[in-house]
């Protein structure tokens, strides 16, 4: 046997052993979390047949494009699912980001506390999506407790719903965190006590047998997490599930805003956008918005709206045919939007 044909068989093998350890590797779970782009939903569209937001008791006016709030999938970390072969594909794929398990979760958490946080996290982005709408239009709101976590075999469990406004507890009105605590402060566990909650714009009373607190033995439990909520002086409702996190704030504004004004705001056009939104119409940074651009435009998205604290990570990875608005606040938002439908440039960009 020559050189040359020993050398070709070590060659070989090895490129064996070389795909016998991929096969192996790939099976192993990797401490990395995976962002890809996720779908979208039209903030004044429908989702499973029903409007995303639905306002009674109120004029509103017919709408027509898009105002997409955009998603971000994530395979890893707490959820699992994503081994080695899967952390290669992310790397080599240009629309996909992999990060290392602790840059998202420095914490150990599980999958439910995860969800639970995103679940809360969206529920209150709603509520201060209402509050930053509302006050763009000068329409006044008041306060009002939330459920957002309803803690799965806790007493509530099956009795309320995530986004239940809590009205009254045994028939004393509350509209607050606190005056939820001091009125549950006298019941004992073991007790049934009486909530009038709003749910889905119609009044309902629901009997909870409280139990004993896992932190506060001897105090009464409902197994819930509440969120002091803005509340409009008419219902605003939100049809969305297996969505968290409060990135969809400023999205949700914009299309309370469009259905409440006959202006129209997509000027029929296809916009997408993300960013959180606080009370007062300020507009925060998010994650993943490089993966949120190319599902925005795969979905047909030509205008995005993005928070300008997030510039450093929008410059070069906007996607062709995309154009990119950065703002401050909601009012920089319905700026941008006026200026883009109309084929003028943005007032305020990432470049």
């Amino acid at each position: 046997m020559s050189f040359e044909s020993r050398r070709r068989r070590w060659v070989g093998v090895g490129g064996a052993s070389f795909l016998v350890l991929v096969g192996i590797s790939a099976a192993v779970p990797a401490a990395y979390v995976e962002l890809s782009p996720g779908p979208t939903f039209n903030t004044i569209g429908s989702y499973e047949g029903t409007p995303l937001i639905t306002i009674s008791d109120h004029k509103t006016y017919p709408t027509t494009g898009n105002l997409d709030m955009v998603t971000v999938s994530e395979r890893g970390g707490p959820f699992g699912g994503l081994y080695a072969g899967g952390v290669i594909r992310g790397w080599v794929d240009p629309n996909s980001q992999v990060l290392p398990q602790e840059a998202l979760y420095p914490d150990a958490v599980s999958s439910t506390q995860v969800n639970q946080q995103n679940q809360a996290d969206f529920v209150d982005s709603q509520s201060n999506a209402v509050a930053a709408a509302l006050g763009y239009l000068h329409i006044p709101v008041t306060s009002a407790v939330k459920v957002v976590v309803v803690s799965p075999g806790g007493p509530s469990d099956g009795k309320l719903e995530v986004g239940d406004v809590l009205l009254s507890v045994d028939g004393t009105k509350v509209n607050t965190l606190d005056g939820v605590t001091k009125q549950l402060a006298t019941s004992k566990p073991g007790a049934q006590v009486v909530l009038e909650v709003n749910r889905g714009g119609a009044n309902k009373s629901v009997a909870v047998t409280v139990g004993d607190s896992p932190t506060k033995p001897g105090k009464a439990f409902l197994g819930i997490s509440m969120a002091q909520s803005a509340v409009g002086p008419f219902p605003i409702e939100f049809k969305l599930s297996d969505v968290g996190g409060p990135s969809a704030g400023m999205m949700f504004s914009l299309g309370i805003i469009d259905e409440l004004t006959s202006d129209n705001l997509t000027g029929g056009q296809h916009i997408a956008g993300t960013g959180t939104i606080d009370p007062n119409g300020t507009v925060g940074a998010i994650g993943g918005i490089a993966q949120k651009m190319v599902g925005a435009r795969d979905s047909g998205a030509t205008i995005f709206l993005a928070p300008a604290a997030n510039c450093s990570d929008v410059i070069g990875h906007i996607p062709y045919g995309l154009t990119v608005a950065s703002v401050v606040t909601l009012s920089d938002s319905v700026a941008a939007l006026e200026a883009l439908t109309h084929g003028k440039p943005a007032p305020k960009s990432c470049s």
